[in-house]
């Protein structure tokens, strides 16, 4: 078997580098998340060090990255905790939904979008990123925190959301009739339905075959699941993240403690391609147009998140300080404004380095703002 030089080479050279970038961070206390989007901005075409051999792992890596992520938060937690915390925060959704939605409406009729352009750009200034923050949340070690809870359902609320929009937006950006729309919206719902009833409802049984005494086998049996899962939910228009969520939630636990324990190597690899991927698909050259545009979304974007957060984390009674920790964390967005972009990019060109610089704004200051909010907001005074 023929192994490209080029390939070894860049990986070997990206891996060596962000493992100083990680030591860095760490010694600084505090995520390494910022520094890896900047060396994918770096690295990615039209970067100052281009790595194109290295491109296509870093894009496969990067698919499995977020799968990886959102398993191991699913195994902190279990269904029952979530449904009690999912019918409670309803009103959370939809203040979310407002708040957020709103600055890119706006935007998007003062840039002159078509309407697709409008609802795409609405959807990239609401949806927070579950890769980013979910990392953050085990970064800081807040995953046992009050309101990360009221955190976790918001961001699962608008993973689910997506299972009605995203069909919805292809539809109008590719030209589509309404009933075509409401044909994908309604197959959607329904996958996630029975997804969510089948892991509430038999998911022990899930949990025993996957449960085995030898680490590799459970690592095996636990990551192949999940990516057939995943994939599963792709089909039906559902993210992928979602279904490998669901995936860690039936897992509970000595059997969950063990398969945290063998993932976690595989999931920070993963992550890291993940987080250069963002950055990857930024090209710096068209940024600087964009960035007042793009600066004042983001200003606006972390204004509605705290207030998604502060408003959700009160609905579970934290004190305010919890509350605001809540919302810093949920400010960061990441993949499916990227997602949203692409699919919106053919009927709204200008679109893409406005989305594109947004979201690299709020991928980096957004963990900033999460870790000083952990540094100054401590649980112990809230």
């Amino acid at each position: 078997m023929h192994t490209s030089l080029a390939l070894l080479l860049e990986l070997g050279v990206i891996l060596v580098g962000l493992s100083v970038l990680g030591a860095a961070a760490r010694r600084w206390s505090f995520s390494p998340v910022p520094l890896y989007l900047l060396a994918g901005l770096a690295l990615g075409n039209g970067g100052i060090a281009p790595v194109p051999a290295a491109g296509d792992f870093v894009e496969v890596g990067a698919s499995i990255g977020v799968v990886l992520l959102l398993l191991t938060l699913g195994l902190e937690f279990n269904t029952a905790e979530l449904t009690h915390s999912l019918r409670r925060h309803i009103p959370s959704a939809l203040v979310d939904l407002v708040l957020n939605a709103a600055p890119g409406l706006i935007a998007g009729w003062l840039l002159g979008l078509p309407w697709p352009g409008v609802l795409a750009l609405a959807g990239a200034t609401w949806v927070s990123s579950s890769g980013i923050i979910s990392r953050l949340l085990s970064d800081l070690r807040r995953l046992g925190n009050r309101e990360t809870p009221a955190v976790l359902a918001v961001l699962v609320m608008e993973d689910f959301a997506m299972a009605i929009y995203l069909p919805v937006l292809v539809v109008l950006a590719s030209g589509g009739t309404w009933w075509q729309a409401l044909v994908g919206v309604v197959i959607a719902i329904a996958s996630v339905t029975a997804a969510f009833t089948a892991s509430h409802r038999w998911g022990h049984h899930v949990n025993r075959w996957l449960a085995h005494p030898d680490d590799e086998q459970l690592m095996l049996r636990v990551l192949g699941t999940t990516l057939v899962v995943a994939a599963l939910a792709e089909l039906v228009s559902v993210s992928a993240a979602v279904g490998a969520f669901l995936v860690g939630l039936t897992l509970t636990g000595a059997t969950a403690e063990r398969a945290r324990a063998v993932l976690a190597p595989l999931r920070d690899l993963f992550a890291a391609a993940f987080f250069l991927a963002i950055g990857f698909a930024v090209s710096p050259a068209q940024l600087l147009p964009a960035l007042p545009a793009a600066s004042a979304l983001a200003l606006a974007g972390i204004l509605t998140k705290i207030a998604t957060g502060w408003y959700a984390a009160r609905r579970d009674g934290v004190a305010p300080r919890g509350r605001l920790r809540a919302g810093t964390a949920l400010i960061a967005r990441g993949e499916f404004s990227i997602v949203i972009m692409s699919l919106a990019g053919a009927t709204s060109p200008g679109l893409g380095p406005v989305v594109t610089a947004y979201v690299l704004i709020l991928a980096t200051t957004g963990p900033l703002i999460t870790r000083w909010s952990g540094s100054w907001l401590s649980p112990r005074r809230s």
